[in-house]
């Protein structure tokens, strides 16, 4: 079968494709490695008495769903970020996922002219037609036209000006978890992780097994010329570190008042942007900022957070942004 370029996607077109039903093992590993909240290790606990997956999980299934329907077997360079992702209902033991693809939009460039931008609507829904997840988001691919050079030159990214302003300032150990005590502009180090030619492979493996992120040799000749992580792989650690953070002031925070606040879901993330890639060896500092707080109308017992994220890399280049949201206990 030849590869799909550029010139092979229609607006309006729609493919779809189903992944085997996800097991409670499966839930259990992601969580356990990327996401060890208690109601995604089946502990229950927030919103839900009942073992629901994480959302990263649902994109990580996704990028699988994409792959298997075409990606690997397109001349795709990558994604630049993802617009919108909105998480409408958990993934739960035993679900079916069936992944829609819709090409929205399609753009040549002007000053590359070996490639273009494809614009996708993704919906997850499950076995029985609810939807899971909705996202937005741009992928490069190779067109027909000869190519300039034998590989070509990364497209410039825009760092978002607020990975500046999350570089400054640190949040103390001993602050207080509850919504009400939150500031806006506290900025946390979250931690940081070093990404192995073993992991990056492994995670490409079960996600996004596209040649770039699962062959060392294949990658040399690849758009990136370097082996490089998956980004959902740069954001599920994110997810790995922040949990990690997290659970060391809830410990901190039990040990003084013998309680800790509670977190619930996000209803999404949005402005993901991957700005460079992220190659074996490359060690990431991950930060997040609290950007806005408001009350919950329809919980009162609970407010919204938002906050702005990134990952540094080694040389200090800002690789990984994206604004988040979540649910927060207020104080009892």
């Amino acid at each position: 079968m030849s590869q799909l370029h550029f010139e092979d996607f229609v607006v309006g077109e729609r493919r779809h494709h189903s992944l085997p039903p996800v097991t409670t093992d499966d839930i259990l590993a992601y969580a356990r490695e990327y996401d060890p909240q208690p109601m995604h290790l089946g502990e229950g606990g927030g919103f839900y008495n009942e073992h629901i997956g994480s959302g990263w999980h649902t994109c990580c299934l996704t990028m699988r769903a994409i792959a298997d329907c075409f990606l690997t077997r397109s001349r795709a360079f990558g994604a630049p970020g993802i617009d919108k992702v909105e998480w409408r209902a958990p993934l739960r033991p035993g679900d079916r996922l069936h992944v829609t693809i819709e090409t929205l939009d399609k753009r040549e460039s002007r000053s590359r002219p070996e490639m273009g931008l494809v614009e996708f609507a993704i919906e997850t829904s499950n076995q029985s037609g609810t939807l899971l997840m909705r996202q937005l988001n741009w992928v490069m691919f190779g067109t027909h036209a000869p190519p300039r050079e034998e590989r070509p030159a990364p497209i410039p990214r825009v760092v978002p000006a607020a990975a500046a302003a999350t570089l400054a300032g640190e949040a103390s150990m001993d602050q207080q978890l509850y919504f009400d005590d939150l500031v806006v502009g506290d900025t946390q180090v979250l931690g940081t992780h070093t990404f192995e030619e073993a992991d990056i492979i492994a995670f490409a493996q079960a996600y996004d097994p596209q040649t770039f992120h699962t062959d060392p040799v294949a990658a040399r000749g690849s758009f990136f010329g370097s082996l490089c992580a998956s980004g959902w792989h740069t954001g599920s650690v994110w997810m790995k570190k922040m949990v990690e953070r997290r659970n060391l002031l809830i410990q901190t925070a039990i040990a003084r008042d013998g309680r800790a606040a509670r977190l619930g879901p996000s209803p999404g993330v949005k402005d993901i942007k991957w700005i460079k890639p992220v190659f074996a060896g490359d060690t990431l500092t991950y930060r997040s900022r609290i950007s806005n707080k408001r009350l919950s109308a329809s919980r009162p017992q609970w407010g919204i957070v938002s906050h702005h994220n990134t990952a540094h890399n080694q040389h200090g280049d800002c690789v990984f942004a994206f604004d988040g949201a979540v649910f927060w206990e207020k104080r009892p």
